[in-house]
């Protein structure tokens, strides 16, 4: 059996990834198959996860700090890159759909890329990436 870290390692490449300030971590997916594997194979429970609301888009994971929680400018940037890999990517501000990935699951039967969120606090973010 393979177990998180390994599948994570083994599957990075499938994952657009990108850092934020004091060496957050963030993946996207880029297909429906991606977004599963990422928001249910490859997140660890404490992490957050992202979507936009009510449009298609990647699934974007901001990788928990075992030590610390991010504040509330972290959390806007992570949303702001579930904006831009989403199809409100040119929609201004945009709402997105925030959780614990503890809070993520996949109804049964569900076509890929298709969850089911609890617990979700919407941000109100400008699609974008970090600059480099």
């Amino acid at each position: 059996m393979i177990d998180k870290e390994d599948a994570a390692e083994q599957n990075k490449s499938r994952f657009l990834e990108y850092g934020l300030p004091g060496g957050w971590q963030v993946l996207a997916g880029r297909t429906d198959d991606d977004n599963d594997l990422l928001s249910l194979k490859v997140a660890e429970p404490g992490d957050w996860w992202f979507h936009v609301r009510g449009m298609p888009g990647s699934h974007v994971i901001l990788r928990g700090k075992p030590d610390a929680e991010p504040d509330k400018e972290t959390l806007k940037r992570a949303a702001a890159i579930a904006a831009f890999h989403s199809k409100a990517r040119s929609g201004g501000t945009v709402a997105v759909s925030c959780t614990r990935a503890r809070n993520v699951s996949k109804p049964r039967g569900a076509k890929p890329g298709t969850v089911e969120i609890r617990k979700e606090t919407i941000l109100k973010v400008r699609p974008g990436l970090p600059e480099k």
